[in-house]
């Protein structure tokens, strides 16, 4: 899945992307709220992490401006701001959470999957396809004989994506989006080749199927 970071401090900002990297993230980070909007105008992100004490237009200000032009985006807020004041004025502008900082890598990284999970109607971090249980925490794909599937990142990253869309046809393009940062560059045709060996780990548990033109599905073997 794919995060937008908005934090002006490179020490912090490197150590999310860094952290949420290891579980399992893409994250693509900006130093201010003024290049947010074209940053969501050309990539689909799954979740948007924003610092309050931005240069120039603050967290508030972005908050505020994303939900009056109707964006859905799950918002996280991290700041050092721990006052009531400011916890209660950013979720009434339409931020879906508030961590204060500083915080546990992996507390951001539960707070993370459980704002997906709700943005995706998820309500568990377990999902089951098929013959195939798929451990969104413990970033896990088991079949119904209880073995873990040996997944690389891509392919888990693949597999998620696809979970939390599925019966749905979810797009080449955006699979390359779940799965590469901005540094990164990735063919159409690798994305096939991912597929291509994630299908055959999955054997009859579940299946991954190709809709013409459209991208992939993940059904029921």
């Amino acid at each position: 899945m794919r995060i937008l970071l908005v934090e002006d401090d490179p020490l912090v900002s490197d150590a999310i992307v860094r952290g949420l990297a290891t579980a399992g993230y893409v994250v693509d980070a900006v130093t201010d709220a003024e290049s947010v909007q074209g940053r969501l105008d050309t990539t689909h992100y799954d979740l948007a992490i924003v610092d309050l004490g931005l240069p120039g237009e603050d967290g508030f200000t972005l908050v505020r401006r994303l939900r009056r032009d109707g964006s859905p985006l799950p918002l996280l807020i991290v700041t050092a701001r721990d006052g009531l004041d400011d916890r209660v004025n950013a979720l009434d502008l339409g931020a879906d959470d508030y961590l204060v900082k500083p915080f546990a890598l992996p507390e951001l990284a539960a707070r993370c999957r459980a704002l997906i999970r709700r943005a995706t109607a998820a309500a568990a971090n377990e999902m089951v396809v098929g013959r195939l249980r798929i451990d969104l925490a413990g970033r896990r794909a088991i079949d119904d004989a209880g073995r873990v599937l040996e997944l690389t990142r891509r392919e888990w990253s693949i597999l998620e994506c696809l979970a939390h869309h599925s019966g749905r046809v979810v797009s080449k393009e955006r699979l390359i989006q779940a799965i590469v940062s901005w540094d990164e560059e990735i063919s159409g045709n690798a994305i096939e080749v991912h597929v291509s060996r994630l299908r055959a780990k999955l054997g009859d548990a579940a299946t991954v199927r190709g809709i013409r033109g459209l991208g992939y599905r993940l059904d029921d073997a």
